[in-house]
Order: C-alpha cells, then structure tokens, then sequence
C-alpha cells in the first residue's frame, strides 16, 4: 500500500477560526479529568496495600469530577452560544446534508474514498461518535454523583443527588455502569488521537495545531459549501 499524501489543492486556503477558546479549555480540562479520573478511579477499586492513601486518592478523584462536571457544561452551553462550528447541530445529523455525509465519511475512514471529506469543524460522523461521548461522559457524572451521595459528608449538598441510585437499578449497577464508561472513553482517546493525526496528516489543515491555536487552514470552498469530496480511483 502506497503512503498516504496530502490531498491535492484546487483552491485557496482560508485561516479559519474554528475553535473558540471555550472549547478549547474544556476539551483539555476534561482529557486531563477523565485521565485522572480513570487512574484514581482505579486506585480506589483496586486498592495497592495498607499504604495506599485512599483519601487522598478519593480527594483528588472528587476534584477532578468537579473539573470534568463544569467542562461538560460549559462546552453543552458553548453549543448554543458558540460559533456555527461549536453548535449542537454540528453533532446531531439533523441537517439533511450532514445525514447524508454519513456513510461516505465512513467509507474515508475505510480508504474506500481518496479524498477526506471536505468539512470545517466535525465531519458528519465524528459529530455523531462525539453526541455518543457526551452522552457516556454524562452517564460517568449521574453515576459518579450516584456513588458519592451514599457518602459524603453529612453537610455535602451532595446528598441531594441521592435519588439518583434507585433510578440507575441501585449502587451496584452504577458502579459497573461507572467502570465500563470509564474504559469506552480511554478507547475513544485512543481512536481520536489516531483520526485526529491522520486527518491532519492527510488534509494537511491544521487539525493537531487547531486545538491549541483554534485556526485551520482550508479550502475556501468548504467554508461556503462543506460536502463530500469525491474523486476517481487513482491509476495504479
């Protein structure tokens, strides 16, 4: 199989501020929160020995939480009051054009199709898979805020979140609920790293620098009129 290449230019590129600073805090509060999350989470199930200090591992699990909690709702907020990339509508294919780059960005993905899709922010499908993160990291919330209400502090406001147990099926399927989200969002840290390389590699947009500057550089076209790119199969 032949090295993958840039794709070929037929327009102007545009620097194009794609991702607002919000998003771009809360995307790299919640990749550390879910990164400290997952290792203290893990101390805390699987205790090392007697000299393990679980509460200070518990007090750093809480305060990631609280970090991971008000990211998610500032990025939730952001897509209401965010730019046109940022909105909710760039994650739910509601919009007939981006239901139906659905399959197509798939076949990309599969190198069934040369050329990547021609989209600012999220293609069709990351906005999909991305709907499905944010749900998992809401069920990791409800169930952590479950978990934890059963023992706080008598004075903790958490308490409140109590009723939260018998809606999951009780403590223990929160917990496991808990458990399995928290390996479905290292897999898809895995997943986004790698798609993120490769649609920067291949593009050659700005993708991997864009989450720190929030500027890619595209083809003026896809800023005006984002769609599929298709081409013939190269020659062999």
């Amino acid at each position: 199989m032949r090295p993958l290449r840039p794709i070929e230019r037929s327009t102007e590129l545009a620097r194009v501020y794609v991702w607002e600073w919000p998003v771009r805090v809360a995307h790299w509060v919640i990749v550390g929160a879910i990164l400290v999350l997952s290792a203290t989470g893990y101390v805390v199930a699987h205790p090392p020995g007697r000299w393990a200090p679980l509460g200070t591992v518990k007090a750093v699990h809480s305060y990631a939480a609280i970090a991971l909690t008000l990211a998610f709702a500032s990025r939730v907020a952001w897509m209401f009051i965010g730019n046109r990339w940022a909105q909710w509508d760039q994650l739910l294919p509601v919009r007939r054009e981006r239901w139906r780059g659905l399959g197509p960005t798939l076949e990309w993905y599969l190198f069934v199709l040369r050329k990547p899709p021609g989209y600012v922010g999220h293609n069709p499908l990351a906005g999909a898979i991305y709907t499905l993160v944010f749900l998992i990291e809401l069920l990791m919330i409800t169930t952590g805020f479950a978990m934890y209400s059963v023992s706080a502090p008598y004075w903790s406001p958490m308490h409140a979140f109590g009723f939260l147990g018998p809606l999951l099926g009780g403590l223990q399927t929160a917990r496991w609920l808990h458990h399995a989200g928290m390996w479905l969002l290292l897999g898809f840290m895995v997943h986004h790293v790698y798609s993120a390389v490769l649609m920067s590699q291949v593009e050659a947009n700005a993708t991997m620098e864009s989450i720190f500057s929030g500027y890619k550089f595209v083809p003026e076209e896809d800023v005006v009129s984002p769609r599929v790119r298709r081409a013939t199969p190269p020659s062999p």
